[in-house]
């Protein structure tokens, strides 16, 4: 059996998502093991979570550093330490720093909450429901520098139904994503393995 892919995971807030990857991680037939959850965010609450479950954490602040290059080369230096092979953002609210992206171009993949291309950066469940759509969803994509721009993985689709607000909304889209985002990560460590 191929060994699995070490991921590190970011995080700034519940870390949800970075739940669902963890306990997906824990299958024995899953292709990847969570080896550490980074927040720029010291009171993340999913940084409890993570260490309830023997996980090592991190905690990288701009105010800390210089610029946000240095701070992304310090959280470089964090995942090479784990032997991260992927990384995943997991309502990392931050803009990484372009060389951040190019360092792990092909392996960064984050989970966004809209069909992408629709309703790139914030506020996307407001959004979609003032432009009248009818179905909404999240999208697993690589991340490039470019905001929310990276090529799509795969995406989950939910309706949007009569009375909807931006919360009751949001809440079936975050079902499908805590779905999505570990098939995702599954399919993209199977192909990065599988024999070309």
């Amino acid at each position: 059996m191929t060994a699995k892919a070490r991921v590190a995971i970011l995080i700034s807030g519940r870390g949800s998502n970075m739940e669902a990857l963890v306990r997906a991680s824990q299958a024995a037939d899953y292709p990847a093991q969570i080896v550490g959850v980074i927040s720029n965010r010291p009171d993340a609450k999913g940084l409890d979570f993570a260490r309830t479950q023997g996980l090592p954490t991190a905690v990288f602040q701009l105010k800390s550093y210089p610029d946000k290059v240095a701070t992304d080369a310090a959280i470089v230096s964090q995942l090479e330490a784990w032997r991260a092979e992927w990384v995943c953002l997991a309502g990392f609210m931050r803009v990484l720093s372009a060389d951040f992206t190019r360092r792990w171009w092909g392996r960064l993949i984050n989970i966004h909450p809209s069909l992408l291309p629709k309703y790139k950066g914030l506020d996307t469940h407001l959004r979609a429901l003032e432009a009248g759509e009818t179905e909404h969803g999240c999208t697993v994509h690589h991340v490039v520098p470019e905001i929310d721009e990276g090529p799509v993985i795969a995406q989950a689709r939910v309706p949007v139904l009569p009375g909807d607000t931006p919360d009751t909304l949001a809440n079936r889209v975050l079902i499908e994503e805590h779905k999505l985002y570990p098939e995702a990560l599954a399919m993209v460590i199977r192909e990065s393995q599988s024999p070309r």
